[in-house]
Order: structure tokens, then sequence, then C-alpha cells
């Protein structure tokens, strides 16, 4: 009986060691290509909160599979989980600067024709492939609507505070 007693303790014990040295593991891992990254995250831009994963689940994507901006992709590269920094990402290696040949003149015979459209309205448009773009009205006369293809985040520096939740 108390040999059955020892080598029970014994498993238990080698569970327990496996256990500790698997989560030890997990802690230990930093972001690297090809690794699925969950990240809690505040995005701030010129000083206004424009997006979180608080309260929600977290973002996850896979690291260098070009699946996040790449200004914040690059500053994740080697954090392990827990960690946390804030990461300042300029236009360039985030949604672009602004494009002045993006914004273009359309009659309005191309919008809906029940849409009633106002200048500062964001509107849906469809891309080359058939995707979902959001356009911005800058003006309009009696035939005609300014708009502008750039990203709503085009030229802007985003400051985002992050935190990795797991990595696997």
């Amino acid at each position: 009986m108390k040999k059955i007693a020892m080598a029970v303790l014994g498993m238990v014990l080698l569970l327990t060691q496996i256990g500790y040295a698997a989560e030890a593991k997990a802690v230990a891992m930093s972001v690297e290509n090809d690794r699925k990254v969950s990240l809690d995250y505040t995005l701030t831009v010129e000083g206004k909160v424009v997006d979180s994963s608080q309260g929600q689940a977290p973002l996850v994507y896979t690291h260098g599979k070009q699946e996040i901006i790449p200004g914040l992709e690059n500053q994740l590269a080697g954090m392990k989980v827990g960690e946390e920094k804030t990461v300042t990402v300029s236009p360039k290696d985030a949604y672009g600067e602004i494009n002045a040949q993006a914004v273009r003149e359309v009659p309005r015979s191309q919008l809906p024709p029940d849409m009633k459209p106002e200048v500062g309205m964001t509107i849906g448009m469809r891309g080359p492939q058939g995707q979902q773009i959001p356009v911005k009205i800058k003006a309009m006369t009696a035939e005609n609507v300014t708009i502008d293809l750039n990203h709503p985040l085009a030229g802007k520096t985003l400051e985002f505070k992050v935190k990795v939740v797991s990595i696997e």
C-alpha cells in the first residue's frame, strides 16, 4: 500500500512539474513570425480613443502575415505574454500619407437614387474587386459629388497601448 501511495505521489509531482514547465514555456514564448498572437489594445489618434478591445475579445492575428498595419506589427516582435507597451506608428507605417489624387469628383448619378448625400458623410462604394470601401463626401454641386478615397486614418500618427494576452 505504501509503495502505491509513493508511486501516486511521484506521478502527481511529475505531472505538476510538467504543468509548471508547460506554463513557463508559454510565458517565455515571444511574438515571432507564424505565431498566433492575442492582443488587448487601445488606439488613440490626436488624443482621442478611436478603437479599443476593452470589453471585447482580444485582437487575434498571425505575426508576420501582414494582417495588421506594419508599424504596429514590427513593434510587437519580441514581446512576451503579459508585456505591455505604448507604440507610436507614423502615417507611412500605418495607412499612408494623404493622397491628393484619391480625391475625385463623380456624377451624382453614380450614387444610389434614394441616397441623400451630405458633406462630411461617409458612404460605402464598391472597389475594383467588389470590396466595400468607405469614402467621405468632401463637397457637392447640383451635378457632382467630391469624394475622398483616402483611408480615414491616412496622414495620422497612431498611438497604440498594447498588452500581449497569449501566444500560440
